[in-house]
Order: structure tokens, then C-alpha cells, then sequence
């Protein structure tokens, strides 16, 4: 059953995203080479709890980590561990926010040192399909909408969308009514109400769209181990706009490419 959030509501999410934000921006500062992934870890843990928040993640169906950190051909739910990072590497970075009862969700890409311009194309392409989505992610519109507007656009570019693993609703719990997915019909799903809140996260592929599960449970890589971007946002949708609530603007203004 979805959960209608009350402006109150869209509110407190609001204030967990910008400490998630916030967070983002403080571990975007580190992304270089030679880091540790645990390091980063670290970093977005003693932020979030420094303001009086919980990372979402720590602990949720035994997940070890605040961070999930995806290499390369990781798509998503990657460990942070003592791999140091490489040039040429790209690393999503995906974290979540629990403040005040309420839960926050987002996720960057980022490259390491000197990428190939095919990978930052993807990069690039899977950051706009994120917007394009977030446009279709209105009162009124279906949730096969978003998916559709995301599909045709990264298909059109010869990249392929993960099926397996969406988007979703978000609030009280980190995983609420409905999904999400990043491809399908227009006109089909779920209506979009006001007083939903969703989080929209493109996985795109640069080859194959098919994936695998590594046998720690969690990691999800590519089948063919090429290279996959991830981008998210929680979005709330109200009567007469869509407001984006977490920000990668502390990224950007420590990380550009």
C-alpha cells in the first residue's frame, strides 16, 4: 500500500535529505585515488551521526556498512572495504538518511583520475536520464512514465537499463509502495499522487543489461563486467510541482567532471 505523506511529512523528509546532502558532500572531498572505500565509509558514518541523524543502511536486513560503494562493473550494494581507488575507476556511491522517523535515499557516480570518454558518456547520459525521469514525475502521470522516459532516452545511446533492481517509495521505512522501475510503458502503472514520495535511481549498463549476485548476498555486478552508473534522487510529489529533496549540490561543488 502506498504511503501519502502529509506536507509535515514531505518536511521532515526534506530535513533528513539535506543532512544527506550534506554527507554527499563531505565524501565527495575524498573520492581520489588512493582512498580506501572504508575510508569514505568512515567519513559519511561520523557525519550523519555527528548530526544527530542514523545512516539508513547500517544494520537493514544485516547490511554491515552506512555506505553502499559500487566499483566499475558493480551496479549497486557494493561493500566499502580496503580497496584503494584506481585511475580510471568510476564509483557510485549510495547513501541513506533516517532523521527524525523519517528516511532519505541518494546515490553519485563518480570517475577516478582519468576515465575513458565512453565511461564519462555514461556517466553523463545516466545523471540526465535521472532529470528526465524526475520531469515525468508529476501529479497526474504514471509511474510508467518515469521508467519509459529513462529507457528510450539511454537506449537511444546503445546503453541498457538493469531490470531487476528499481526505485521505490519512501518515508517512515527506507523501501515503501511502489516501485520504481527504470523502464516501461507510458501511461501504465501506479497513478501519481500528491503526497508521494519516491526515490528515482537510473542503474545503466554499458553493455549488457543482464547481472549477477556475488555470493556475499549483496554485491550486484554486471554479467559481462563492463561498467554501470547509478544516480538517485528522493522526490516528492505535490499538488502543483515536484520537489526534488536531497541535492547533489555538495558534490558539485567539490567534484566536477
Amino acid at each position: 500500500m502506498i504511503q501519502y505523506k502529509t506536507s509535515e511529512e514531505v518536511q521532515l523528509i526534506k530535513t533528513s535529505a539535506d543532512i544527506l546532502g550534506r554527507a554527499h558532500g563531505e565524501i565527495a572531498k575524498y573520492v581520489k585515488e588512493g582512498v580506501k572505500t572504508s575510508f569514505l565509509d568512515k567519513i559519511a558514518e561520523e557525519y550523519i551521526r555527528d548530526h544527530q541523524a542514523v545512516p539508513s543502511f547500517k544494520g537493514y536486513n544485516g547490511f554491515p556498512s552506512s555506505l553502499c560503494i559500487s566499483v566499475n562493473e558493480v551496479v549497486v550494494h557494493g561493500f566499502p572495504s580496503d580497496y584503494e581507488l584506481k585511475d580510471g575507476d568510476i564509483i557510485s556511491v549510495d547513501c541513506g538518511v533516517f532523521h527524525q522517523g523519517f528516511h532519505s535515499d541518494s546515490a553519485y557516480t563518480y570517475p577516478v583520475g582519468e576515465v575513458s570518454p565512453s565511461v564519462i558518456a555514461l556517466l553523463k547520459a545516466t545523471r540526465d536520464s535521472l532529470y528526465l525521469g524526475i520531469e515525468q514525475a508529476v501529479a497526474g502521470n504514471r509511474i510508467g512514465d518515469i521508467g519509459h522516459s529513462i529507457q528510450k532516452f539511454v537506449e537511444a545511446k546503445g546503453y541498457t537499463v538493469v531490470r531487476e533492481l528499481v526505485g521505490h517509495g519512501l518515508g517512515r521505512k527506507l523501501h515503501e509502495a511502489p516501485e520504481v522501475p527504470n523502464y516501461g510503458k507510458k501511461g501504465s502503472g501506479p497513478l501519481l499522487k500528491a503526497g508521494m514520495v519516491i526515490a528515482i535511481e537510473p542503474m545503466i549498463n554499458l553493455g549488457t543489461r543482464n547481472i549477477v549476485q556475488e555470493r556475499d548476498g549483496w554485491t550486484i555486478r554486471t554479467a559481462d563486467r563492463k561498467p554501470s552508473a547509478h544516480y538517485e534522487h528522493t522526490v516528492a510529489i505535490l499538488e502543483n510541482k515536484t520537489e526534488v529533496l536531497t541535492t547533489h549540490k555538495y558534490i558539485e561543488e567539490n567534484f566536477k567532471f
